[in-house]
């Protein structure tokens, strides 16, 4: 039997023997000897050779184990299992030396999907690569994928046995392309590529996106044009159901040839190198994680490495996610916009369909009919609205009234990166390439990131100008002058502060947006000795713009937050059924402000409804009903607009689409 324990994050393979007497204890003692012994680690404070265990967990779950209970009967073989030192408890100085578990390990977080998606390299979504990165899938080839591979390695072994010459499966790389390689070193070649090319550093990737890389990778790889043979594709594809994964540090690519770096250490750890993770087994070595999973390392052949590590797929997975948040928080901006327009007191004229109708733009007129929807309508009265129907406002400022215009050119920016995404996500973007219909193998640039680093940027560009409007929008809503209401959203200013620090957490946010607009894909250094003289940059362009998402994500949060808190002061008077809805869930975590508290949780909490689209899908009922409704086209009269007579209109309700 053999256990797998960790001391301050280095992990050793403990073999039990007697396991009719040893315990728990003698487990966790045995390792603090090994790892007395060895003192591998360099990253950590020294052991002392008079420390004691304070706690011996079980990695998976977190579990706390007794130190008298034998360990057969509470292990099994190839188990893992943490060692907390007294020393590595948290200390307001150093912090939390040993982390006991993330997330994902905690018991019930995350559980093995029944489920399987089969992927041929030509129609995976984004949609469906976050479901393969939140762990609700497992993945299988088609047979048609499977087909395809075979012959591209039977194609690539032919070339191979007729001694021809090929870049990248017997030459060097990059600049080494002229040097040839002989057939006895081709093993080795393809180990020594991987290791020296794992040079990434900074943070490692979520598993969540660890896996979408994987996944993606898996994809490319099903579609038959890098060369890799059947047996290691379908080994990958077991190491993904097992949701065994990588340390993949997240900078380090430029972006051309591909995203070398981080695409090496996620094969790293498949060659049993490195560190890797599983739910069962935390970090770990990863011939060790491999092991306890009934899994082999790969033995590459010939041009396998290249193939693992060439392409698109750390901008292109990452860009997945950034679309998919991007789609979820402008839905939800567009609601908040609504809530904010209606305690302020605008004007719902600005969204007639009679003036979008004439700047056809889809996204426009698609912000328009959502912002409509839930405003006040002979379906949704407003007492609110009503409460000021006779005022004498001609108009509302731009960040309210052009709500459409400005809104609806990132819901269209969203909707053309999202294109780019998916082809990319379904293309072959490795080198060479190999055709068995022409049985060649073809040296070009389908490597390059341009494609996905500039729309990437532009989606950065796009999504911040959410946030832009929103910090105005909480501009108005704080200021008595603009707003009518009390300064900061709360009573007794001066003893309180309200709103006033988290105005400026949005106004920081949005300041922190605009340096991340600039564009990544504008910058290339030449690499590789001059051989790569141009390239793109997408890993940071994708990295910046799921930060630039995130901040938006708060300033939202803030915006919705205080669009709720203005409600309290305009009370009993209430605004529409959708957004009532709307004011009920938020209410649901964060309760009125009646004098200060600490701000932060509330934030956070809103975040989160925002994130996981609890608010969309509060409202979205709301929405379809008001478009199945007829007296959806009813309106009020409103000072900004001068009739000469009556006439009436009719929403055009067929084939809406309000996502």
């Amino acid at each position: 039997m053999k256990i797998s324990v960790r001391v301050r994050g280095e992990w050793f393979a403990v073999p039990c023997v007697q396991t009719d007497s040893q315990t728990i204890r003698w487990l966790s003692e045995e390792a603090l000897k090994r790892y007395l012994k060895l003192k591998p680690s360099s990253h950590v404070p020294n052991v002392s050779p008079l420390e004691t265990v304070y706690e011996i967990r079980k990695t998976k779950g977190g579990a706390i184990l007794d130190p008298d209970d034998l360990i057969t009967n509470v292990l099994d073989d190839n188990d893992f299992v943490s060692v907390v030192l007294h020393s590595d408890k948290a200390s307001p100085i150093t912090g939390p030396v040993e982390i006991h578990y993330i997330p994902e390990q905690v018991s019930g977080k995350y559980k093995p999907p029944d489920q399987y998606l089969s992927l041929d390299g030509n129609s995976l979504g984004a949609d469906d690569l976050i479901r393969l990165g939140n762990g609700l899938f497992r993945i299988r080839l088609t047979s048609e994928a499977e087909e395809k591979v075979r012959k591209g390695r039977e194609l690539l072994e032919e070339i191979l046995d007729e001694n021809k010459v090929v870049y990248g499966v017997n030459t060097g790389f990059g600049k080494f392309a002229t040097t040839i390689i002989s057939r006895e070193d081709l093993r080795d070649l393809q180990l020594n590529l991987i290791r020296s090319h794992s040079a990434g550093v900074g943070k490692p990737l979520s598993p969540k996106r660890t896996r979408m890389l994987l996944a993606l990778r898996i994809n490319v790889l099903a579609k038959g044009y890098s060369g890799i043979s059947l047996e290691t594709l379908l080994q990958l594809i077991d190491a993904f159901n097992a949701s065994c994964l990588s340390w993949v540090p997240e900078k380090g690519t430029v972006g051309a040839s591909g995203d070398l770096a981080p695409l090496s250490h996620l094969a790293l750890g498949m060659i049993g190198e490195g560190k890797m993770w599983s739910p069962e087994s935390g970090w770990g070595e990863a011939k060790y994680v491999l092991e306890s999973h009934h899994l082999k390392p790969l033995q590459l052949k010939p041009k396998e490495a290249l193939a693992l590590i060439n392409g698109t797929q750390l901008i292109t997975s990452l860009g997945a996610d950034a679309i998919e948040k991007a789609a979820a928080i402008a839905r939800q901006a567009d609601i908040v916009a609504a809530m904010t327009l209606e305690v302020l007191k605008g004007t719902t004229r600005a969204f007639d369909p009679e003036i979008h109708k004439i700047r056809p733009h889809r996204g426009q007129n698609l912000v328009a009919r959502r912002i409509r929807s839930v405003l006040n309508s002979e379906l949704y009265p407003s007492e609110i609205a009503e409460s000021h129907r006779f005022c004498n406002r001609v108009q509302d400022a731009y960040t309210i009234r052009c709500c459409p215009q400005v809104h609806g050119i990132v819901h269209d920016t969203i909707d053309f990166v999202k294109g780019i995404i998916n082809t990319e996500m379904n293309s072959a973007t490795d080198n060479p390439l190999v055709f068995t219909d022409m049985a060649e193998i073809i040296s070009g640039g389908n490597f390059h990131g341009e494609y996905p680093a500039k729309a990437l940027d532009y989606l950065a560009i796009g999504v911040h100008e959410l946030g832009s409007m929103s910090e105005r929008r909480v501009e108005r809503l704080v200021n008595p002058a603009q707003s009518g209401l009390p300064a900061f959203l709360v009573n007794n200013g001066g003893l309180n502060s309200g709103f006033m620090i988290a105005h400026c957490t949005a106004a920081a946010l949005v300041s922190e947006n605009k340096v991340l607009c600039h564009p990544a894909s504008v910058d290339s250094l030449s690499t590789s000795a001059g051989t790569e003289d141009h390239v793109s940059m997408g890993g940071f362009a994708a990295r910046k713009v799921l930060q630039v998402i995130e901040n938006v994500e708060k300033i939202i949060a803030i915006e919705l937050l205080a669009a709720c808190q203005a409600i309290e002061f305009l009370r009993p008077l209430r605004t529409t059924s959708p957004l009532e809805s709307i004011y009920d869930l938020v209410r649901t975590c964060v309760k009125p402000w009646d004098k200060d508290r600490i701000m932060y949780p509330d934030i956070d909490a809103v975040t989160d409804l925002l994130v996981e689209e609890k608010v969309w899908n509060t409202v979205k009922p709301f929405i379809l009903q008001y478009f199945a409704d007829k007296r959806a086209a009813t309106r009020p009269s409103s000072p900004t607009t001068t009739v000469l007579r009556k006439r009436s209109r009719t929403e055009v309700n067929n084939n809406v689409d309000i996502e």
